[in-house]
């Protein structure tokens, strides 16, 4: 199979594979999603930015949590989440409440406000994806979203599972590895 992906990978500009084909699409679609929440969030005035938004739908929907495994769930640094937090803590809409199991942590949990905020904008994004997929099946629907659900899991392990360790000594410059 390695063989196969380098033979893909110097196919002559031109002959598109599947997979050029597929990123080609996913490209669009991120492209596209950008500018779609760029319009949103002009007309919010809630003052919940993407990423915030994303640990609030983990905090209604999974329940309360430690900020460390709350970073882990959304695939970020607690600093970062820390930041984003705080955000949603001076809006209201997560609080901290002290974790019963160890009293010197404090676990996040969304407020009442925090989980009317979810909810309003749960509906209102569940009727535009019936408006868009009006036209589509009920079977042609629930294939799609089985298959990016598929997708997901497959890029998630693929993309963000943990590196394995490495058993070379030599440095990731020494492997022709730049960051």
């Amino acid at each position: 199979m390695a063989g196969w992906i380098q033979e893909a990978a110097i196919m002559p500009i031109g002959e598109q594979t599947e997979y050029d084909l597929l990123s080609g699409e996913l490209l669009r679609l991120n492209r596209m999603s950008e500018r779609v929440h760029a319009r949103y969030t002009a007309t919010q005035a809630d003052g919940v930015e993407r990423a915030a938004y994303l640990l609030l739908a983990t905090l209604v929907t999974q329940g309360p949590r430690r900020l460390s495994v709350l970073a882990e769930d959304v695939h970020s640094d607690a600093s970062t989440v820390s930041r984003q937090v705080a955000q949603l803590v001076g809006l209201g809409l997560v609080e901290r409440r002290a974790d019963a199991t160890d009293g010197r942590a404090s676990l996040l949990a969304a407020t009442e406000a925090g989980r009317h905020n979810f909810e309003c904008k749960r509906q209102g994004r569940n009727e535009k994806y019936a408006a868009l997929l009006a036209n589509w099946s009920a079977e042609d629907r629930r294939q799609f979203r089985e298959l990016l659900a598929r997708f997901n899991d497959d890029y998630e392990d693929y993309f963000l599972a943990p590196a394995p360790e490495r058993t070379s000594h030599r440095t990731p410059a020494a492997e022709g590895i730049v960051r």
